[in-house]
């Protein structure tokens, strides 16, 4: 046997483990997974009238602030009405939000939220008036106007009406100017720090370490759960150029067990970690139908002194649901095995929730159970 063959034949065990597949994981990009500091949106609110309604507007009486603002605006236009008494129902009060995004220039256009504040009925057909945006600190950054375009309508008759989503509330697209600018510098920074969407140590951990072998230097430190310190390397000239390499890195996301529960709607999501100790569970619901069916009485015919009345006729049924069983669950089942289980015994989705919430009270639920609305 040669010795290139034997070179050959001890490269075959490793080859073997290359080729073969790996476990499945659930990467993601640095940039869907965390938000950078100082890169945020920044809300607007701005009070204004919509006009152009089809006596669909506020009444005047009803909502004093809507005829305030009309004088206002009509005065600013030249046209004196104080004193006399105005009546209609084409204009409506409303208020109106935007989401300034960072970095927007000015000049730039951003989308608008008109939501009525008084007793209108509808908002088709409206047009916005020049409304200024106001940020928290009191300021304009923001003017919006232009025709309301809503997603619902209303339509009624003398005795019938239909609305479809809610005519009060519309969307004015690219309706809003920029007219100020928010100050961040960012080219210039020397460092920065990335705040995880969902806090977690071994997701920040992971994240520093993808971006220190990346690099070749340790510049990414994770400080807390929700927080990796990014200081900028020497060979980048500025932080948006190693923003747009790290970004692009791939992690492994990180998630404690957690069952959530909304008990108004029936709905339960579990995460892949949850794990539950040995268990038999048992369920059955107790179901009584009470049914009546009266029944009337008449006399015979041509009988004396005979009335008809009506004799109630009642049917109780008890349903207590025979043939349910225990059903055990082995310590350190995943959670498919816990559904499987749990679909077993044939209960819906809220008498899962009291089953999951018991399993908890035994201590043999390992998984934080977070319940919602």
């Amino acid at each position: 046997m040669t010795s290139s063959l034997i070179k050959f034949l001890r490269l075959i065990p490793a080859l073997a483990m290359v080729m073969a597949p790996l476990p499945a994981a659930s990467f993601s990009r640095i940039k869907d997974l965390v938000d950078v500091e100082g890169i945020r949106d920044n809300m607007l609110i701005g009070y204004g009238l919509v006009v152009g309604l089809n006596q669909t507007g506020d009444s005047l009486k009803n909502a004093p602030f809507t005829q305030q603002a009309l004088q206002t605006m009509l005065e600013r236009l030249g046209v004196n009405t104080r004193g006399a008494s105005i009546n209609t129902k084409d204009v409506a009060a409303v208020m109106v939000t935007a989401n300034l995004a960072p970095f927007a220039a000015q000049g730039s256009r951003m989308d608008v939220i008109v939501s009525a504040l008084g007793d209108a009925k509808n908002l088709m057909g409206g047009a916005l008036l020049a409304t200024p945006l106001l940020a928290a600190d009191g300021q304009v950054y923001g003017l919006a106007q232009g025709p309301v375009a809503l997603g619902g309508f209303s339509a009624q008759g003398a005795a019938a009406s239909v609305t479809r989503g809610v005519p009060t509330s519309g969307r004015i697209s690219n309706g809003a100017i920029v007219e100020r600018e928010i100050g961040f510098t960012l080219a210039n920074a020397q460092s920065l720090r990335l705040s995880l969407r969902n806090p977690d140590f071994t997701t920040a951990q992971r994240m520093a370490q993808a971006i220190n072998r990346y690099l070749g230097t340790p510049a990414a430190v994770a400080t807390n759960p929700s927080t990796v310190n990014l200081a900028r390397p020497a060979t980048y000239t500025d932080i948006v150029s190693l923003l747009t390499d790290v970004e692009q890195l791939r992690v492994e996301p990180d998630s404690p067990a957690k069952v959530v529960i909304d008990e108004q709607t029936g709905v339960i999501v579990m995460g892949s970690n949850v794990r539950i100790s040995t268990v038999a569970i048992a369920q059955g619901n107790l179901t009584i139908r009470v049914t009546e069916t009266p029944q009337v009485s008449q006399p015979q015919p041509f009988s004396m002194g005979g009335q008809t009345m009506v004799v109630p006729r009642t049917d109780i049924q008890v349903d207590e649901e025979m043939g349910k069983q225990l059903i055990l669950l082995n310590e350190g089942v995943d959670l498919q095995e816990l559904v499987n289980g749990l679909n077993a015994l044939g209960v819906g989705p809220r008498d899962m929730i009291s089953i999951l919430q018991a399993i908890k009270a035994a201590g043999a639920l390992q998984a934080e159970i977070q319940v919602v609305g």
